[in-house]
């Protein structure tokens, strides 16, 4: 468990990196506008994460119809929390989610390969 010290510095060097790789986006300045909940925010994404765990260990493939509702569904939620999530955006979270440690780590805390079957779900979806 991390203590609020390491909590706080990690936040501040995700920002940082956030700031340095998006900051000239338009997403990353409509998410600079909203008042966000961080906390329940996470919570509502850990959820739709928890559905994807779910269709995941159900040998749900990443191209059905429960699939491509459950990524509507994060999109909605990414959109509605944070920024505006256009099919471009999630493509490249969908590859951030496999390919960055830190996010699979997150996702995969669901049930291993969670964060590998949310990215075959997205770029299915996003095909």
């Amino acid at each position: 468990m991390k203590t609020n010290n390491e909590y706080e510095a990690l936040k501040s060097q995700y920002a940082e990196e956030a700031k340095q790789r998006w900051g000239n986006t338009a997403a990353y300045k409509e998410f600079e506008q909203r008042d966000t909940d961080f906390s329940k925010s996470a919570a509502l994404l850990d959820a739709v994460f928890e559905e994807f765990a779910a269709l995941n260990r159900d040998g749900v493939l990443p191209d059905s119809e429960p699939a491509k509702i459950t990524v509507e569904k994060l999109q909605r939620r990414i959109t509605d929390n944070f920024y505006t999530c256009t099919n471009e955006i999630l493509a490249g979270l969908g590859q951030l989610y496999a390919a960055d440690v830190r996010f699979r780590k997150n996702i995969d805390k669901h049930g291993e390969g969670t964060a590998a079957y949310v990215s075959r779900c997205i770029e299915n979806y996003c095909e």
